[in-house]
């Protein structure tokens, strides 16, 4: 279940803040909020902040499950052009430069990312959690090894001339 948070009137410009929305997005909320708290943007404390939001909001629908186990990723991230406040600034000769002090609007949304049960992640997290558990069958622990990785076409010709033979 997705949660989702806003952060209107952002006295900051879009583009700069968008520099710092394309850093995060895609990525889990553990290491988006790892690169946000070292990120040098004066942006970054402002989403670091939007995601800790969201992150409550999450928590709030889903009580009865846990942050660690959701496995959180950020859904989407994008940043709208809020309103412009015009100043004016003195320029030569009697003339005045217009100044736009631009900010913008945030809206972050997260979501828990499940694997299909036949990918190499939700086989990954299948093979973690036999091994955490405390009875492990031995037969886990012997793997097949691997071979090298050939590509479809050839395998499939060779498997059909072998088929011949």
């Amino acid at each position: 279940m997705e949660a989702v948070a806003k952060l209107r009137n952002v006295p900051t410009s879009p583009r700069k803040m968008r520099l710092v929305a394309g850093l995060v997005r895609g990525k889990s909320v553990t290491r988006a909020l790892g690169l946000l708290k070292f990120e040098a943007n004066s942006g970054a404390e402002k989403i670091e902040k939007l995601l800790l939001s969201a992150l409550a909001n999450w928590q709030q629908k889903n009580e009865d499950e846990r942050i660690e186990d959701a496995n959180l990723y950020i859904k989407e991230i994008f940043v709208d052009e809020g309103r412009q406040l015009k100043r004016l600034r003195p320029a030569p000769q009697g003339r005045g430069h217009r100044i736009r002090k631009r900010s913008n609007h945030v809206t972050l949304i997260i979501d828990s990312k499940v694997e299909a049960i036949g990918s190499r992640q939700g086989l990954k997290n299948a093979a973690a959690k036999q091994e955490t558990a405390p009875a492990a069958a031995p037969a886990a622990e012997e793997a097949p090894k691997k071979t090298a990785r050939r590509s479809t076409k050839k395998a499939d010709t060779q498997t059909a001339a072998n088929a011949a033979e």
